[in-house]
């Protein structure tokens, strides 16, 4: 097993239409960069409360979470979420694990690397060192005709065709020293 994913995460992969970034904030991350304990998997396992700035056009918003530190050969995905409305420019912490949202209205969560709909919080290997998480928003210029079953290089492809603008923030998390 590698010990780190050689593959690039999915924001590198996309060019948007404008290159206007989106800034993308949570108060779940500390001054140090570091994701508070209660959305770990070790933890509350919760999802982070996210805020973004707009962009002109935009119909709605998709954001994946991928830690490219993971000992296999693709970064883990932590969370796929998209079809967020246009009006939306935040996510409240602790969305529920379902693929279908009722809060924000539309909002489809793909399965995470562990196979679950939703979030998967950061629950790197003990001893392995301090991880990354990219935490990646996209501005797309439609609603994406995709369920809750499709995998993240079908997103991919989706997101190359419709981004208008993107942006991330990255987040550290390591794992708790055995007591």
């Amino acid at each position: 097993m590698p010990e780190h994913s050689g593959e690039a995460i999915t924001i590198l992969k996309v060019d948007p239409i404008l290159p206007t970034g989106i800034t993308l904030t949570s108060t779940a991350q500390g001054a140090d960069g570091r994701l508070a304990d209660e959305y770990s998997a070790y933890h509350d396992n919760r999802s982070p409360p996210l805020r973004w700035t707009n962009v002109p056009d935009v119909k709605s918003w998709a954001i994946v979470v991928e830690d490219p530190d993971a000992p296999q050969e693709h970064p883990f995905l932590h969370w796929m979420i998209w079809n967020i409305h246009a009006e939306t420019q935040h996510l409240e912490p602790g969305l529920p694990n379902t693929p279908r949202l009722v809060t924000p209205q539309g909002g489809v969560q793909g399965k995470n690397g562990m196979g679950g709909y939703g979030w998967f919080g950061p629950r790197p290997p003990v001893g392995h060192g301090l991880h990354h998480y990219y935490f990646q928003i996209f501005a797309l210029d439609d609603i994406l005709a995709m369920g809750e079953d499709t995998p993240l290089h079908e997103l991919l492809n989706a997101l190359k065709a419709s981004t208008i603008a993107k942006g991330e923030m990255m987040a550290t998390y390591e794992a708790p020293a055995r007591q």
